[in-house]
């Protein structure tokens, strides 16, 4: 299964899997349809998030500004927002990060 991308205005949203407390920040996988993502930073005062955000942009290779969560800010299973890239080109960079960590 790939990860679903779905328009979100003139950006393109995905699902993400937050997995805070890990050893390190990385983009680790797909789960049901959703970008499987560790951070080190616990889930509180927005420290993952932040971290989420840095590491899928990291992951993506863009800026950092580009990436938002749009939905489950307190929620394991969040909604990430990336503008300023067309799907096919996003859906490559998923499936490379993706394939990395594999």
């Amino acid at each position: 299964m790939t990860v679903v991308l779905v328009p979100y205005g003139e950006s393109w949203a995905f699902g993400v899997k937050a997995m805070p407390g890990a050893r390190r920040n990385a983009v680790c996988g797909e789960h049901d349809g959703c970008l499987k993502v560790a951070v080190s930073q616990p889930p509180e005062k927005g420290k993952a998030n932040a971290a989420i955000v840095d590491a899928v942009a990291a992951a993506l290779g863009v800026a950092r500004r580009q990436v938002a969560i749009v939905a489950g800010e307190t929620k394991a299973r969040k909604k990430l927002c990336v503008s300023g890239i067309e799907a096919d080109e996003l859906a490559r960079r998923l499936a490379t990060a993706i394939a990395a960590e594999a």
